[in-house]
């Protein structure tokens, strides 16, 4: 990118948030802080006025405001993409708001690029995970994110999947986050005292209380996140599996910890991080005749102790 389009694009950049820090711009561009500071100095004799704080970033000064932004194909099209996600995989609520945004999009292209926009329409489709279910009130996702913009305590009928029952939780919301074809919630359980992790399609109903948290100090979704994984006890599994049968495990694989594979002579060597090595061994059974397993030993132990189980109720 030659400087020009870059400086054009940090502006961009500066107008998307109240604040960015030097440090992301960095980052973007791959540049130094020093080259930084003299695209926002550039920018500034240009008369852009800006705001700057040591340790807090730039800002753009209230009121002023810059013509349109224009799109390009490319960028309209990964726009056109990043809806057919949005379809699928959110809310409608959120799906309706994407929709709206998205006419203001193709509002501002030129006539030959929203020709090209509509004749890609219909060459990119995303299909929903036969795992994948929709919740009777669908809706949850964007009254969530509200909540948590006026940090609001959000009462759930909650359906416990361990105790098989209906509970009624006021939750403080930290987060959503997508993973394995379901949404889930992050929030502090004051029924629990404790943060909790629920799946949006077990939420039955779903309330924004008048109550409020402002003196929580609650972490960020990305730090909760990363402290959850770290605390997990993760054990090491290594199978190897004939090449021919490899190819029908596909996505399966992803869903029980996969990590990484080599090729050692006919077959494929599969290495695991899983946290329930009874979940890995049931789904192992169903392919066990075209693999071995390599560790750990606890594992081939249980394999053993179902097969045995299996054996006793077929004689």
């Amino acid at each position: 990118m030659n400087r020009i389009d870059r400086i054009s694009a940090i502006l961009i950049q500066l107008q998307s948030r109240r604040v960015v820090k030097a440090g992301d711009i960095a980052e973007r561009f791959n540049i130094s802080l020093r080259t930084v500071y003299r695209d926002i100095k550039t920018l500034e004799e240009a008369g852009i006025p800006l705001i700057g704080e040591a340790g807090v970033g730039y800002s753009i000064m209230d009121g002023y405001r810059l013509p349109p932004v224009m799109f390009t194909r490319e960028e309209a099209t990964a726009f056109l993409t990043a809806e057919k996600f949005v379809e699928k995989l959110t809310d409608t609520s959120t799906m309706a708001q994407y929709q709206s945004a998205m006419f203001k999009v193709r509002a501002i292209l030129k006539s030959h690029e929203k020709d090209a926009l509509e004749n890609l329409d219909g060459s990119i489709e995303v299909l929903k995970s036969h795992r994948q279910k929709k919740a009777d009130n669908a809706d949850h996702i964007q009254t969530i994110l509200d909540a948590i913009i006026y940090k609001k305590v959000i009462c759930l009928d909650y359906f416990a999947f361990h105790s098989q029952q209906d509970t009624k939780r006021d939750v403080e919301p930290v987060g959503v986050f997508y993973l394995d074809s379901f949404w889930h919630l992050i929030g502090y359980c004051r029924l629990r005292n404790d943060y909790r992790d629920f799946r949006l399609d077990r939420i039955k109903k779903l309330v924004v209380t008048d109550n409020s948290y402002v003196g929580s100090n609650h972490p960020t979704l990305k730090d909760y996140i990363a402290k959850a994984v770290k605390e997990k006890h993760l054990e090491q599994v290594v199978i190897r599996i004939d090449k021919e049968a490899h190819n029908y495990l596909d996505h399966q694989k992803y869903y029980s910890g996969f990590v990484s594979e080599k090729t050692i002579g006919n077959k494929i060597e599969m290495t695991f991080l899983t946290i329930s090595l009874e979940g890995f061994a049931r789904w192992y059974m169903t392919f066990a005749d075209y693999a071995e397993i390599v560790q750990p030993d606890s594992l081939l132990q249980r394999i053993r102790e179902i097969t045995t189980a299996i054996t006793q109720k077929l004689k």
